[in-house]
């Protein structure tokens, strides 16, 4: 069972010196960081920094080849792939570019999801779940399939299914990439002020400024190292 931290914690989430080559590429060449309980951090860096690597490695989908990742007194990089896996479905939790919605599902029970794999019975999740649709103003799509919903309105499900189950992390990889400005800056205006309210901390992978501002804070990658 994964220990959760104490929000009162200075740093959630933090990488040392992390490497990570693939084949022949140096993805990552001692990147550093540190998250604290409750932040937001944007990575900033041009395609192929290695940004969107770190993510990967913070959140322990990957492994880095070198270097120290924790989450609280816990070393990630040290977990077995069972110990991983139970961490990104009880604590930490993803939005992507795409939203990847389960096209089968409608977006009620997409947002259910997170809550229904961690033994919780429907009735109870769904309820769970519309009130996070009604917070990020898509409760009128509950019953539609992602492939009915516009772009920005996938996005805030998926931000709704990211927040529902409290997770203490939300890594966010572009989520605004494949939006129009407007729907962008909404997406994101809900993602921050949802995930301050539940004191999640958020990774926020990026390119662009007006993203970042969102942010605390930034951290600059460029050829696989960290600068604040």
């Amino acid at each position: 069972m994964i220990a959760d931290i104490d929000t009162r914690t200075a740093v959630a989430l933090s990488a040392t010196d992390v490497r990570k080559t693939f084949g022949a590429t140096v993805a990552l060449d001692g990147a550093s960081i540190e998250v604290g309980a409750g932040e937001i951090v944007a990575v900033m860096g041009p395609s192929g920094s290695g940004k969107s690597t770190l993510l990967h490695c913070l959140a322990g989908i990957i492994r880095p080849d070198a270097g120290v990742i924790r989450y609280g007194d816990r070393d990630i990089g040290a977990m077995g792939d069972a110990e991983r896996s139970a961490l990104r479905r009880a604590t930490f939790w993803f939005v992507f570019q795409f939203g990847q919605l389960v096209p089968e599902l409608s977006c009620l029970q997409n947002v259910a999801m997170p809550l229904r794999l961690s033994g919780m019975k429907r009735r109870p999740a769904e309820a769970q779940a519309t009130a996070w649709l009604e917070r990020l103003e898509v409760a009128d799509v509950a019953d539609h399939t992602p492939a009915r919903v516009s772009g920005g309105q996938g996005q805030r499900v998926a931000v709704a299914r990211a927040l529902v189950s409290e997770p203490r992390v939300v890594f966010a990889d572009e989520p605004t990439g494949a939006l129009d400005s407007l729907n962008g800056e909404r997406v994101l205006q809900l993602l921050t002020s949802a995930a301050r309210e539940a004191a999640a901390a958020v990774v926020l992978v990026t390119h662009e400024s007006r993203v970042a501002a969102y942010a605390d804070r930034e951290v600059v990658v460029r050829d696989g190292r960290t600068r604040a």
